[in-house]
């Protein structure tokens, strides 16, 4: 994918929810819920959610899906359960990380979805606050088949790309001395005689000294 069509889908995210557990005050319950709302009427299919880490340790993902052609209400799913995102609640190890969800991380196919629900966990008392920011949801983009075709015409292009010669004697000189040899061979073997030569034959007679050796 290049970076002209990874764009984030917009969105807008409420104020953070502190969740009241027992007696605890919510604001140290350790829990917090973060809901981010996809435009109306145009549900997305997530690629990726990013965001930077403020202290949270564990983010559990659950999305509101709706049924491409039919009337039911959308429904809430748990596509990502208690993701860790810090080494340790109590030490700062990934406090301020950038952080990412693929989707093939998710344990339900995240399409067709309109809200987000990002749930927090800090069950540390050391810090105050823990939050996420810079929360950015990236739509799948289908793949376009005209690249994909203008991609292969340009890897068969390099494909038909000479190979480097270099310290090769050139071609058309080695060509022009292949048919030069071939032309001498034609007028060689145009001027033999069909006439056969007598082993000991001198001047059309026999010499008779060569005859006694034999």
């Amino acid at each position: 994918m290049s970076a002209e069509d990874r764009r984030p889908a917009s969105c807008s995210i409420k104020p953070p929810v502190y969740l009241h557990i027992g007696d605890a005050d919510a604001a140290h319950s350790g829990v917090c819920v973060l809901d981010v709302c996809l435009p109306l009427g145009k549900p997305v299919d997530i690629q990726e959610i990013t965001f930077k880490n403020y202290y949270t340790a564990y983010v559990t993902v659950r999305l509101l899906r709706r049924s491409p052609g039919h009337e039911a209400p959308a429904k809430w799913s748990t596509a990502l359960r208690d993701l860790p995102l810090m080494d340790n609640p109590h030490t700062e190890g990934g406090s301020q990380d950038y952080c990412s969800v693929h989707r093939a991380q998710m344990q339900v196919e995240p399409d067709h979805v309109t809200s987000v629900r990002l749930i927090l966990r800090q069950p540390s008392s050391a810090w105050l606050t823990f939050s996420l920011e810079q929360i950015q949801i990236f739509p799948q983009v289908p793949p376009n088949p005209e690249k994909e075709v203008s991609d292969w015409l340009s890897d068969l292009t390099l494909g038909d790309q000479h190979p480097d010669l270099e310290g090769l004697p050139d071609p058309q000189t080695v060509s022009s001395s292949l048919q030069q040899m071939w032309a001498l061979t034609e007028v060689m073997q145009s001027n033999q005689t069909s006439a056969s030569i007598g082993r000991y034959d001198v001047d059309g007679c026999y010499d008779i000294k060569l005859l006694s050796l034999t």
